[in-house]
């Protein structure tokens, strides 16, 4: 009994020698929070990163060493003891760039260059040169201003539709969230933002709300609000959200990845091939014994860097080998990574190329319809693909949003580490796992309600009335957990608007108007099964609730205060009465729990960019 007693107890200390959870905050020299900071635990594949007030949180044992690095300051290794909280300062890498005093330099040339420029003297004089402190480097006056070569689709704003002449609205689902992040890095960045850089629906979609997950058969929940417009006293706004259901990590089936990783010469900079191989060590990490993955790289031509392996130190090792130089011959990389998936193809499991690039194609297969006509012959192999958008000065947006759109896919942008972490480490299931595909909303506005109607985004996502029914039409797809949210903005029957627009009686038509007074519109739902090819139909009734914004939930507070944001930068004609204020305003009251700070952080975004 003794001897047992005293092995139960050995076991316990055991435990509590070396089962340990360390948290910390990561600060710079000055106390403020270091976001996006790398914790790694040495020697291992194990690794974290800061939150947006630095804090941690990491498994680890007693006598291990923790690594803590962050781009511009020195790297510190911590061994732990017997503390369970560590907090770390970093020193800044006086070898790097800190702080950049600037005299006798034309202010409009190095507006929105870089963050912590400080100018002086505005007119130059011969001997005129840049002084970076902390560095030997100098930059002789006059220099040519770095040429940007991003590329956007250009949107055509919704207008408002007359219900008696078109009272159907028909368009495919986005997931994509890269619009909000790629914003976020101008913003920070303090550059000009390109009106069609903004795509509010993937504003509105970066983030979670909170619907209920589904309980029926169907693989996703239908929720929909209805309450007065924050912008305008004479509309209402119709909130339509999405929320597919959760899929456990260990549900989903054995996955056949295929990195496929743009090593060309544009990608030769800290914020595109490094921040590229630190974020795909995240999606290493979420793998599990069953998971391949293959590597497949493409500079002036196409290679494999990786035959298929579950085993993560071949994986990381290859990764840290990857260097950049050379053209980029991105249709010959896609046609290898395809093929490469197509021979590992797991039948019933989950099969995606993961395609990370700053989309800057020039060899070969390079415009976006070539690219368009490449990836829906491909997509026929029945293998999804995710695009993961990386730099800036020269990244092709809507190449990437041809692909992803194209390809049975999704598309972000990566723009820190953080932002690695929440797509590839916290969403992983929904960034890699499709739970339905071709998912298309159709809405039916009563006339005996509503006036006219505007979808607010989705311009590029907008399909005509006979789409909805016809099953060879491509829609977007929905990944386990995540959340769609449609706005329309509605003109109630009897209000006068300088947004209606005369419309002739339809000689021909009934112009009876049906029952249903207390209906305000009927939304349909058609979705397959990610290897079907028949759709299902669903159809929900949404009444007519006249509610004050003011009892309207946390998230239709939000999202319509990203709305507002969108409309604001796009400079929308719609956007006459919004203001700072009222977009802090809103966001403030549907800030909600907030539990990972987003919502917090957009907040801070409108404050330093309006």
């Amino acid at each position: 009994m003794k001897n047992a007693l005293l092995f139960t107890l050995s076991f316990f200390f055991t435990i509590l020698c070396f089962a340990k959870k360390i948290t910390g905050t990561v600060t710079d020299e000055q106390g403020m929070p270091i976001p996006s900071a790398n914790v790694h635990l040495k020697n291992s594949t194990v690794s974290t990163y800061t939150d947006f007030d630095g804090n941690y949180e990491i498994e680890a044992e007693k006598g291990d060493i923790l690594v803590y690095t962050a781009i511009g300051f020195e790297k510190l290794e911590k061994k732990i003891k017997n503390k369970a909280v560590i907090n770390i300062t970093l020193i800044v890498n006086k070898s790097q760039l800190d702080e950049v005093v600037i005299t006798g330099f034309d202010k409009k040339i190095l507006s929105g260059r870089t963050q912590g420029i400080k100018v002086e003297n505005s007119m130059p004089s011969s001997n005129s040169q840049l002084l970076f402190r902390g560095a030997n480097s100098t930059i002789p006056a006059n220099p040519q201003p770095v040429q940007n070569r991003e590329s956007y689709k250009e949107i055509e704003e919704n207008t408002f539709k007359m219900v008696n002449a078109s009272p159907l609205s028909t368009f495919s689902i986005d997931v994509d969230k890269a619009s909000y992040s790629n914003v976020r890095r101008m913003i920070n960045n303090g550059q000009e933002i390109p009106k069609d850089a903004v795509k509010i629906e993937e504003f509105i979609n970066y983030f979670d709300y909170d619907y209920p997950q589904p309980t029926g058969k169907d693989p996703f929940s239908i929720n929909t609000e209805v309450a007065k417009s924050p912008w305008n006293k004479d509309t209402q706004l119709v909130k339509i959200g999405l929320q597919g259901k959760e899929v456990p990590l260990g549900d989903i089936p054995p996955s056949n990845l295929v990195f496929l990783i743009d090593v060309s010469g544009s990608m030769n900079s800290p914020n595109k091939l490094p921040l590229l191989k630190s974020a795909f060590k995240v999606l290493v990490n979420q793998l599990r014994d069953e998971d391949k993955i293959s590597i497949v790289t493409y500079a002036g031509a196409a290679g494999l860097a990786l035959e298929p392996t579950s085993d993560k130190n071949k994986i990381i090792e290859a990764l840290d080998k990857l260097n950049a130089g050379g053209s980029t011959a991105g249709g010959q990389g896609i046609q290898l990574a395809y093929k490469i998936a197509e021979e590992n193809f797991i039948k019933n499991g989950n099969n995606r190329v993961i395609l990370a690039t700053d989309g800057d194609f020039n060899v070969g297969a390079s415009s976006d319809q070539a690219m368009e006509d490449l990836i829906l012959e491909k997509r026929k192999s029945g293998v999804f693909l995710t695009c993961l958008g990386f730099g800036t000065g020269n990244y092709q947006d809507s190449k990437m949003e041809t692909l992803a759109d194209k390809g049975n896919g999704n598309h972000a942008y990566i723009d820190t580490m953080q932002e690695a972490q929440r797509v590839l480490g916290t969403e992983f299931g929904g960034t890699l796992y499709t739970i339905a595909k071709d998912v298309k909303i159709q809405v039916e506005f009563n006339p005996a309600k509503v006036q006219a109607y505007r979808l607010i985004g989705y311009e590029n996502r907008l399909l005509n009335a006979e789409d909805f029914n016809d099953d060879k039409k491509d829609a977007g797809e929905l990944g386990s957990g995540h959340t769609v949210t449609a706005l329309y903005e509605i003109i109630p029957v009897g209000v006068k608007s300088e947004w209606l627009k005369d419309v002739d009686d339809l000689k021909y038509s009934d112009k009876k108007i049906k029952g249903n007074a207390d209906e305000l519109l009927t939304v349909k739902f058609r979705y397959k099964k990610p290897d079907g090819d028949k759709s299902k139909l669903i159809t929900k009734v949404v009444k007519d609730e006249n509610t004050p914004l003011e009892k309207a939930s946390a998230d239709f507070k939000f999202s319509a205060a990203l709305a507002m944001f969108g409309m604001h930068l796009r400079a929308s004609e719609y956007a006459k009465n919004i203001s700072k204020e009222k977009i802090v305003q809103l966001a403030e009251a549907g800030k909600g729990k907030d539990k990972e700070g987003y919502r917090a952080e957009f907040v801070r975004l409108v404050n330093s960019s309006i």
